[in-house]
């Protein structure tokens, strides 16, 4: 699926109280360079080879036209898709890009060529759980450095490959994805992984939208849909002058499983407004797993 012919909200969960909603983006303008976020650069890149980065605004939005530094002097800006091809330099190590004009670095392993080759396409890792509104991320050898290029699809549905060097893979799932079990398959230039399963959960947050006063306590329920196992979700404060989270920030919580599976946050209002919280799937609750072991 082209991201030039179609583009996606990939929010992260942001609410006001917004629900974990994502829409097609196709009618509204791309979003201005000022406002990019957020950098996805693959975990692990290879010496000498093709890799594909993306940036996203604040309401997770590919971002074209933004200048992505590096730490050995590199820069390069995103394409109208909000991406941006490049090569890996040719000494192993770990390198750093940024956004330029923001703080904050983010780390790429530099492999040699024969770590991340293989005949066919293997995976090392991926998640167990993952949210149908995020990105969750693959590792293994022998994807393709084009984003692209790579073929992933969720339970028969095609996904969205965000950013992808031979080594890693940084997925969206598809818009229309359901609550549940699904298989993932991926592939690149006639090479085919193993299928293998993860848990795609939806996160429902059920709050009063109204304006906060000073003082006030406001509860946060978060409804999980797609698995009755316990997951961890994690709180973030976007707007700590409006209001303080409850647990520090971030703030975690556990869900209580089962088939009600809700979380609970709280809110205080520092001064009048609308607060925002984004909230989502805590690190631990994707435990990595060899995804071409059958489940």
């Amino acid at each position: 699926m082209s991201l030039r012919r179609r583009g996606y909200a990939i929010f992260l969960a942001i609410v006001t109280v917004f629900l974990f909603a994502r829409e097609a983006d196709a009618q509204r303008p791309a979003p201005a360079a000022s406002g990019a976020r957020i950098l996805l650069l693959p975990r692990r890149i290879v010496s000498g080879e093709r890799a594909t980065l993306a940036v996203l605004d604040v309401n997770g939005r590919l971002t074209p036209g933004v200048t992505v530094n590096f730490s050995n002097g590199d820069r390069l800006t995103t394409d109208v898709t909000g991406r941006a091809l490049f090569v890996a330099p040719l000494n192993p190590g770990v390198i750093f890009g940024s956004i330029a004009g923001r703080s904050g670095r983010v780390p790429a392993a530099i492999l040699l060529p024969g770590e991340a080759a293989s005949v066919s396409i293997e995976i090392s890792s991926a998640p167990r759980v993952a949210s149908l509104t995020d990105r969750f991320e693959i590792l293994g050898k022998s994807f393709c450095g084009e984003a692209d290029s790579n073929q992933v699809t969720i339970a028969g549905q095609p996904a969205i490959v965000l950013a992808s060097s031979q080594a890693a893979l940084v997925v969206l799932p598809p818009p229309d994805l359901q609550p549940g079990s699904g298989a993932v398959e991926v592939s690149c230039a006639k090479r085919q992984a193993s299928p293998f399963s993860v848990t795609f959960v939806g996160l429902e947050l059920e709050a009063d939208s109204s304006p906060l006063k000073p003082g006030e306590h406001r509860a946060l329920t978060v409804r999980v849909r797609g698995t009755t196992a316990k997951i961890p979700l994690e709180a973030r404060n976007l707007a700590p002058e409006i209001a303080e989270l409850s647990g520090g920030n971030p703030a975690r919580a556990t869900s209580s499983g089962g088939e009600e599976n809700v979380a609970k946050f709280e809110v205080t209002g520092r001064q009048n407004g609308s607060f925002l919280i984004s909230i989502r799937l805590a690190a631990s609750a994707g435990h990595p797993l060899p995804a071409n072991v059958p489940q």
